[in-house]
C-alpha cells in the first residue's frame, strides 16, 4: 500500500461491464488493479445492450468502439402485436427507445464484455471462480478474505458486482433497503427460431402481460421474454425456479400468439433467468474504502435502456476522480458529484420505458397502441435523448504527483 495516493492497490469485484471498464481506467490512473469473478468465466453471448450518449464517448476513448460497431447487432424493427397476434404497429429500434439512430450501439452483452477484458486484461490481475467473502476496514486499507481462502490487502474495494450486489450487503446491509420494485417480474431464455426471425423484435401485449422474442440475427435461436405485472415483489419465488415456472406457465394461461409455445420452452430452458423489475436508490456510494459503481450502485432498470451506459459512465467517472484526488474520501465525493444528477435523469426514464413496453390496463393499453399506430416516433423519444447524453465527460486527469 502507498500513502500517497499513487500505485493505489483496488480490488474490483465483479467482471461483467462495470468492472473491467473501471479496472481497465484505473490502471490509467496508476493503480495496481485485482478483479475478482465468482464465474469460472467470462460470459459470452447473451441478450443484446444498449451503448448510448455519453457511454459513447467513453468507448471512444477507450479506443474500443470499431470493435463495438463491429459487434452492433442491428436490429431493423419492432413490431407490436395485439393479444390475438395481429400487427399493432412495426417501427425502428431507435424510435421506441429514443435514440440517436446510428450513433447508438447495440451488442450482445456478452460480446461487450469480452471486448472490455480484453482491453484491460494485459494490465490487470482477473482472479476467476473466486469471490469476497469478508471486508474488515479496521486497519489501514481493506482486510479481504475471499471463499477461495486467500487473504489479502487492498487500498480500496470497488464492488462492480450487480444489482444483487454482494459487496453492497456487506457494507451498507440488506438489498430491500435500496431496491425499488416497479411492478413487474420477468424471465428471459432462449428457445428455437421456428418463425424464422431475422434481427428484430416482436412484442406481444395484453394488459399487464408481454411476450417478446428477439432475433439478435439469423441465428436458430431466439432470446424469449415474458413479463408479468405484480403489485407486489415475488419474493417467495425467487430462488424456486421451479416456482417461478409455475407462476409465469399460471400468468399466461390462455394466451394466444405463440405464448403457449414460449412457456413450454420455458419450463425445458436450462438458460432461465427470473427476477423482479427494480431500480436500486442509494443515498450514499461508497462507505470508507469500499464504493460501488454500476447495476450494484444505481441499477436503472431495463424498463430504461441504460444500464450499461451508466456503468460505462460511471466507471470512467469514478477512476478519473480517484486519479485527481490522493485522497479517497474526496475522491468518491467528486465521483458522486460527478454522476448522481446524471444517474437521476435516466432513472427517471423508467415511465416511459413501462408505458411504451408494458401497460398494466386496458385504458393504458389502447391509447399506447393509438400512439403506435399514427407516430413514426414515439413520444419518449423527444425526453429520452438529453438524460442519455446529459453528463460531458471531463479529460481524464493525468494520476497525481508525488507531494
Amino acid at each position: 500500500m502507498t500513502s500517497n495516493g499513487l500505485h493505489r492497490t483496488v480490488l474490483v469485484s465483479g467482471a461483467s461491464i462495470a468492472g473491467p471498464a473501471l479496472a481497465y481506467w484505473l490502471h490509467r490512473a496508476g493503480c495496481a488493479v485485482t478483479v475478482v469473478e465468482k464465474a469460472d468465466a467470462l460470459r459470452g453471448g447473451g441478450y443484446p445492450v444498449d451503448i448510448r450518449g455519453t457511454a459513447l464517448e467513453v468507448v471512444r476513448r477507450m479506443g474500443i468502439l470499431p470493435r463495438l460497431r463491429d459487434a452492433h447487432v442491428d436490429s431493423r424493427r419492432v413490431t407490436f402485436l395485439d393479444a390475438d397476434g395481429g400487427e399493432v404497429a412495426s417501427l425502428s429500434p431507435g424510435a421506441v427507445a429514443g435514440g440517436a439512430g446510428e450513433q447508438d450501439l447495440e451488442v450482445r452483452r456478452g460480446d461487450l464484455a469480452e471486448i472490455l477484458h480484453a482491453t484491460a486484461r494485459d494490465d490487470v490481475e482477473f482472479l476467476f471462480g473466486d469471490s469476497i467473502d469478508t471486508l474488515d476496514q479496521s486497519g489501514q486499507g481493506v482486510d479481504v478474505a475471499f471463499h477461495s481462502g486467500r487473504r489479502r490487502t487492498f487500498d480500496l474495494v470497488i464492488g462492480a458486482d450487480g444489482m444483487h450486489s454482494a459487496t453492497r450487503g456487506a457494507l451498507f446491509g440488506p438489498e430491500e433497503r435500496f431496491h425499488h420494485y416497479l411492478g413487474y417480474c420477468f424471465a428471459v431464455f432462449t428457445m428455437p427460431n421456428t418463425l424464422g426471425l431475422s434481427r428484430e423484435i416482436v412484442l406481444w401485449n395484453t394488459p399487464g402481460k408481454a411476450g417478446a422474442l428477439y432475433a439478435v440475427g439469423d441465428d436458430s435461436e431466439l432470446h424469449a421474454f415474458l413479463n408479468v405485472h405484480r403489485p407486489e415483489p415475488p419474493s417467495d419465488v425467487l430462488r424456486n425456479p421451479d416456482a417461478q415456472r409455475a407462476l409465469l406457465a399460471t400468468a399466461f394461461a390462455g394466451a394466444g400468439w405463440e405464448i403457449p409455445r414460449m412457456v413450454g420452452a420455458m419450463r425445458d430452458a436450462d438458460d432461465l433467468f427470473f427476477d423482479t423489475v427494480g431500480q436500486i436508490r442509494m443515498p450514499h456510494w461508497s462507505s470508507g474504502r469500499v464504493a460501488l459503481v454500476g447495476d450494484a450502485a444505481y441499477a436503472p432498470s431495463f424498463l430504461t435502456g441504460q444500464g450499461s451506459s451508466l456503468a460505462l459512465a460511471g466507471a470512467y467517472v469514478l477512476a478519473g476522480a480517484l486519479a485527481a484526488n490522493r485522497d479517497h474520501t474526496a475522491a468518491f465525493a467528486a465521483y458522486e458529484r460527478g454522476v448522481r444528477e446524471f444517474v437521476e435523469l435516466n432513472q427517471a426514464l423508467v415511465d416511459h420505458g413501462a408505458a411504451t413496453l408494458f401497460p398494466t390496463t386496458a385504458r393504458a393499453l389502447e391509447q399506447r397502441d393509438t400512439r403506435l399506430r399514427s407516430l413514426v416516433t414515439m413520444p419518449s423519444a423527444a425526453t429520452a435523448r438529453p438524460a442519455h447524453s446529459a453528463l460531458t465527460l471531463p479529460p481524464f486527469p493525468p494520476f497525481p504527483p508525488v507531494p
